[in-house]
């Protein structure tokens, strides 16, 4: 069976001590560091104002702004430190070392900016590049794709943030309060607007191909501990508010064990172009992904994007200590993690380097990463390029 969720028997964690919070903080409690969800407004979103951040009444849709491609030029990656609030006792040390080589990587190809808990500013210093910016706000993890912001673009030039709004992962990591606040902090700390979005959803539960497009899971959108009653054309009506998709291809899961994200698109599917999507399978019908990859597999299958066309699928194997489908595409690079064991590594990265025949493929050690219940896709999003280009 896949482990990138083997962190189930890792320590002591247990879906249960997540359901209830407790047992994965470091003793760390949700009224501590002064993080109560009474930081919130009573529709459940944050006090992104307090940030100084300005906010939209509008929409993106009104505005003509979108989610572009990742393989569209970015300007910067935006990442977060990891603190020991969710880490300490489970591999710290660890943790913190590849969030510091994915960092000193992606930046030998474009700048980086580190989010950074004051109170780690100096082991920070001391772990990453001098080429990456280093940015003190308070935070609770470091998975910028799920807190961090998610950038739009107009085509002309302009870029403005999509605000959706953060509970923890459903509220099992708590507190999350800071967390919630980064995507603010940063819009503030880049000069961009922000429109504050009460659909609950993480960055690395939608793959967008820029051109209008997106693929989600079931299994987290309609989660209840995230968007108890919602439906299927809400959803997607958000999406085409919010993030310019006119199409959604709706999966049924994700990758299992999965205590954490509740089925995270990023980690069992990938955009490599406009209409070409990676695939993770197994061939062990024994293991819970394989039934739930072979649905995936007929549901792209069967699916037309937004300008009509058939996806083409490219399936890559399921690793066992690394999730090699949780790559970031940077400029001229694809970073991609790794189990440091060429029987698993060998076969991913050989189809990243047919898929990615233009971009520089590099492996970073990704096995903590996993069993903290991620990859080096959940701890990057990209800031896109103030490009003037219709799509």
């Amino acid at each position: 069976m896949s482990s990138r969720r083997r962190f189930l028997q890792y320590g002591s964690w247990t879906a249960a001590s997540l359901a209830v919070g407790a047992g994965c903080h470091g003793g760390e409690t949700p009224i501590q560091r002064g993080e109560t969800q009474a930081q919130q407004r009573p529709d459940n979103q944050p006090d992104y104002k307090s940030t100084g951040v300005e906010l939209r009444t509008s929409t993106p849709k009104q505005d003509g702004f979108y989610f572009p491609a990742e393989w569209q030029p970015h300007a910067a990656t935006i990442m977060a430190f990891p603190p020991a609030q969710n880490w300490q006792g489970y591999g710290l040390s660890n943790a913190r070392q590849e969030w510091a080589d994915t960092a000193n990587t992606i930046s030998e190809f474009e700048p980086v900016m580190m989010a950074i808990d004051p109170a780690d500013t100096k082991i920070a210093q001391q772990l990453l590049s001098r080429k990456i910016e280093l940015l003190e706000y308070p935070l609770n993890d470091g998975w910028s794709r799920d807190s961090g912001p998610m950038i739009l673009v107009n085509g002309q030039g302009d870029r403005r943030v999509a605000g959706f709004t953060f509970n923890g992962w459903g509220e099992k990591l708590p507190p999350y309060a800071d967390d919630a606040m980064l995507k603010a902090h940063l819009a503030k700390q880049l000069d961009l607007t922000m429109y504050p979005i009460p659909l609950v959803m993480e960055g690395g539960g939608v793959i967008l191909d820029g051109e209008g497009t997106v693929i989600t899971t079931e299994q987290c959108l309609l989660h209840p501990n995230r968007n108890p009653g919602i439906s299927k054309v809400q959803v997607e009506q958000y999406f085409a508010d919010y993030l310019g998709a006119t199409k959604t291809i709706w999966l049924g899961q994700g990758l299992t064990p999965d205590p954490i994200t509740d089925g995270h698109v990023d980690g069992i599917a990938a955009y490599a172009a406009p209409g070409v999507v990676l695939l993770h399978t197994t061939d062990d019908p024994s293991d819970p992904n394989y039934a739930i990859c072979r649905d995936a597999q007929q549901r792209l299958s069967g699916a037309k994007d937004a300008k009509g066309r058939k996806l083409k699928i490219i399936t890559m194997p399921l690793g066992e200590k690394a999730l090699h489908m949780g790559f970031y595409i940077a400029n001229g690079c694809v970073v991609v993690p790794i189990a440091n064991d060429p029987a698993e590594d060998d076969a991913p990265l050989a189809i990243l380097r047919e898929t990615f025949g233009d971009r520089q493929v590099i492996g970073v050690s990704g096995v903590t990463l996993a069993q903290g219940g991620g990859s080096v896709h959940c701890i990057t999003q990209q800031v896109p390029h103030q490009a003037k280009a219709a799509r």
